[in-house]
């Protein structure tokens, strides 16, 4: 990163803390006054300053409340530039459709949002239809519409299967899939699996493989098989009887539980909600380092937090000994085990 961006990240970084949408937007105003590009200030600047929110947040150097409205700055400060001269005088000749859209369940809107607005200055007509749109909607849309592409992203591994059937109706429906976000893995890996036409690291990179040529249209569903398997419906089905027990028994492994308050009794039931849901996606897409990856992603949060390394490494042990007849599940338990213990 230049000098010059690195300054605009600043400004902007500093207007999201204090909360002042008004000095966001004056500094995207200034760093496209300053010559640059719409794309840059998008792309290097604004998502660069959403980044380290998350970062931020992470390591306990901000709180939520903090998070959350830096995040909403950040929408404020992409409403502005979206009605910008800057964004309508550097568009690209028209290119084509696409919808651009959040897995059902979804709620992280941003990274769709930032790719809408890249995928306009590049040209596109976009049809942005936000978080957590349910399938069925998406894909009448897409009937009413016929855009050239369907664009689905996720944050979480949890909505992989919600994302397995979107990818497979949007497909369906005759409309070939990009996908892209956190949830499909640093590499793909997992929009590959289930059947996704192609996959992006970034609203950047996606930009690019839409202008290099349309993606292939399919006109019956595609991808693997189903992947779930009995053991996934199993789990799935007793996911909340799994979390009671967990909380239930959990105690009797951590004996500081008997101090927790009230609202850290209910911050650890989240916690065990959402280990059984990870554990649900590894098994869907049948890759255990999926669960592991977490689990190191939900340790490193509890020691930020001062939380006692042992809850997490308890409530797996737990969990282990209420899921006789489940070896898959047991086995990918016990690979994260390791994982914490190393």
């Amino acid at each position: 990163m230049n000098a010059g961006i690195g300054n605009h990240v600043d400004t902007l970084w500093a207007a999201a803390m204090a909360g002042d949408q008004y000095a966001a937007i004056d500094a995207a105003t200034a760093a496209i006054d300053a010559g640059v590009p719409v794309e840059t200030l998008l792309m290097d600047v604004v998502a660069a300053v959403q980044a380290r929110v998350g970062h931020e947040w992470a390591a306990n150097r901000i709180t939520v409340a903090q998070e959350h409205t830096a995040s909403a700055v950040n929408e404020r400060v992409l409403d502005a530039l979206a009605h910008h001269p800057a964004m309508r005088q550097s568009r690209a000749p028209g290119r084509g459709r696409v919808a651009v859209a959040c897995i059902d369940g979804e709620w992280h809107a941003f990274p769709a949002r930032l790719l809408s607005e890249v995928l306009r200055v590049n040209g596109w007509h976009v049809d942005y239809l936000g978080a957590q749109i349910a399938t069925r909607h998406l894909v009448a849309h897409l009937h009413r519409t016929n855009p050239d592409a369907a664009a689905l992203s996720s944050s979480l591994a949890i909505r992989l299967p919600a994302a397995h059937a979107a990818i497979t109706a949007c497909q369906a429906a005759g409309t070939p899939v990009l996908a892209g976000g956190a949830a499909f893995g640093h590499d793909g890996r997992y929009a590959r699996l289930l059947g996704a036409d192609d996959w992006a690291p970034d609203a950047r990179a996606a930009a690019d493989l839409l202008a290099a040529g349309p993606l292939p249209r399919r006109t019956a569903p595609g991808g693997p098989p189903h992947l779930a398997g009995p053991e996934y419906t199993r789990l799935d089905r007793s996911a909340p009887a799994l979390v009671r027990g967990v909380m239930d028994e959990l105690g009797r492994h951590v004996p500081e539980m008997a101090a927790y308050t009230e609202r850290q009794v209910g911050q650890t039931a989240e916690d065990i909600a959402r280990i059984v849901d990870y554990l649900r996606a590894s098994l869907y897409v049948d890759d255990p380092e999926l669960f592991s990856s977490f689990l190191r992603w939900m340790a490193g949060i509890h020691t930020a937090r001062g939380i006692p390394a042992q809850v997490v490494a308890s409530a797996v042990d737990v969990l282990a000994g209420l899921l006789t007849g489940f070896p898959r599940a047991l086995a990918t338990l016990a690979r994260a085990r390791d994982v914490l213990r190393a």
